[in-house]
């Protein structure tokens, strides 16, 4: 893997904890896909991604597999739906997507990939404001994901 660093043991896993990962220490390499596929395959603008060796990954729970393309495919969970990886088909790498990472878990792109693709209005994100979350005085927010992240 070029461009990689050195991570240390990090998990994973879906919002319902169906499906959990774990990989082991060793390199990885952190990217921000702007793809149209990676945009349509999560739903948003763009996906963060940390890729590792595939003999580093190990996971738990039923996963689902789509493929998106004919050298990948994308796992999710059956239950929740969370996007969990792509993988390419000769199976040496795994890209995790950096949303289903435990919280903690370090996260340091080192480019962004598939820009043809970017959507113009995330250029100015970093000079938005920023806000935290607020739950309306009088109402309860209950969430339904899993504790383990």
């Amino acid at each position: 893997m070029s461009e990689a660093t050195h991570h240390d043991a990090f998990s994973g896993g879906c919002q319902c904890g169906l499906v959990r990962f774990t990989v082991a220490a060793g390199p990885a390499k952190a990217s921000v896909c702007h793809c149209r596929m990676c945009q349509r395959a999560t739903g948003n603008a763009f996906a963060p991604l940390i890729e590792v060796p595939r003999q580093n990954f190990s996971i738990t729970g039923e996963v689902r597999e789509w493929a998106s393309s004919s050298i990948s495919v994308r796992g999710f969970c059956p239950a929740c739906g969370t996007p969990l990886y792509l993988a390419d088909n000769d199976g040496e790498v795994i890209e995790l997507m950096a949303g289903a990472l435990d919280r903690g878990t370090s996260f340091d792109p080192l480019y962004n990939y598939g820009v043809e693709s970017r959507m113009g209005w995330t250029l100015d994100l970093p000079d938005l404001p920023d806000r935290e979350t607020v739950i309306p005085e009088g109402e309860t927010l209950v969430s339904y994901q899993s504790e383990e992240t």
